[in-house]
């Protein structure tokens, strides 16, 4: 079977899960090509698993301190691009295409009669049972739009629906056994503008920032230790830090409660899924959370306890297996298997 692999490249939330899928695939010896779409060419980085990968300008939106630019947003949608990369995208090579929110594999797909299967969070929320907390017919009605499919896999913190799947958080061999440092917190604040968050930061200089951000340079400016996006060196900051200060972006968020740690979310402004994800790990009591850059929340996070570890699988073999299958609709099965032994901590955050 050979699979067409469609990566929504905004964020790094979708790259991340699917280099954990590219690694299961390279094991199975499973014949994918990637494309990749949603930011410049430039600013892919760590992109080895996916070999020969193409990128395409997609659908994406823009942000201006730390919140969604709606002119903006309007003024770069290369719609007539857009049309033309989905009518000249040939697809018919390909038993399946396996989608990540990644618009034109899907509408060349669909285009073609090719079978789509999704699997992203935002599919999560085309279910009714996953609360979406505002204009929820109107949310879920362009969610479908944007990317077509026949079978929707979403990923969520909680088996809502049986067509839910966890999110797969692997343990790099490197970074398995760290104790976390006390005074130590990581900040991936990538929407916000640097300069506000370093005067956040500078406040408390009894911690030890490691503060991601894609327009820093790797420099320590006392406390505070700049950091280039780098996927090897984040994940060595995570694993050992007492706490993680992020946007509400999914797999950050996972990858965190993978790890037991303490979470302060600042979803990012008019962007409907950080905002119910926030709201969502806070009822969990999984999050504490900001809708500004605020010296008082941070003062008391810094304060809480750390957070408590979610076993969420390491690996997608299950979901593989599944997809060569080509039992798409049976996912009573894969659902058992994947939530099976899980168990979510059911004490609230102080």
């Amino acid at each position: 079977m050979k699979i067409l692999y469609g990566v929504q490249g905004t964020g790094n939330g979708h790259i991340t899960r699917a280099r954990v899928m590219a690694e299961c695939f390279t094991e199975k010896n499973i014949d994918v090509d990637y494309i990749f779409s949603g930011r410049k060419d430039s600013e892919y980085f760590d992109m080895q698993p996916f070999g020969h990968y193409q990128t395409r300008a997609g659908l994406s939106f823009s942000t201006r301190n730390g919140q969604v630019d709606q002119i903006e947003t309007l003024k770069n949608l290369k719609i007539g691009q857009f049309i033309k990369d989905v009518r000249n995208l040939d697809v018919t090579q390909y038993d399946v295409v396996f989608n990540d929110f990644e618009p034109i594999t899907a509408w060349a797909a669909k285009r073609a009669k090719i079978p789509v299967i999704a699997m992203s969070h935002q599919a999560a929320f085309l279910c009714p049972e996953v609360p979406i907390y505002s204009h929820s017919f109107l949310k879920r009605t362009l969610l479908k739009q944007f990317a077509p499919a026949d079978v929707y896999l979403g990923v969520h913190w909680q088996p809502f629906a049986k067509n839910i799947i966890p999110p797969f958080i692997p343990y790099d061999k490197p970074v398995n056994h760290c104790s976390s440092i006390a005074n130590k917190v990581l900040v991936y604040l990538p929407f916000e503008n640097l300069n506000r968050v370093l005067e956040l930061l500078q406040d408390f200089p009894d911690k030890e920032f490691y503060c991601y951000h894609p327009d820093a340079n790797n420099q320590s400016q006392a406390h505070i230790h700049l950091r280039k996006p780098n996927r090897q060196g984040f994940l060595k900051d995570l694993v050992n830090t007492s706490g993680v200060i992020g946007n509400a972006g999914f797999e950050l968020s996972s990858e965190a409660l993978k790890f037991g740690k303490k979470l302060l979310l600042k979803p990012l402004a008019g962007q409907f899924e950080q905002l119910a994800n926030a709201h969502t790990l806070e009822e969990m009591g999984f999050a504490r959370v900001m809708h500004y850059l605020s010296s008082d929340a941070l003062e008391e996070f810094l304060e809480l306890p750390s957070g408590k570890s979610i076993d969420f699988p390491t690996n997608p073999y299950a979901l593989v297996d599944w997809l060569m299958s080509k039992q798409w609709h049976d996912l009573d099965s894969l659902h058992k298997t994947l939530w099976q032994g899980l168990s979510l901590p059911t004490d609230k955050a102080a």
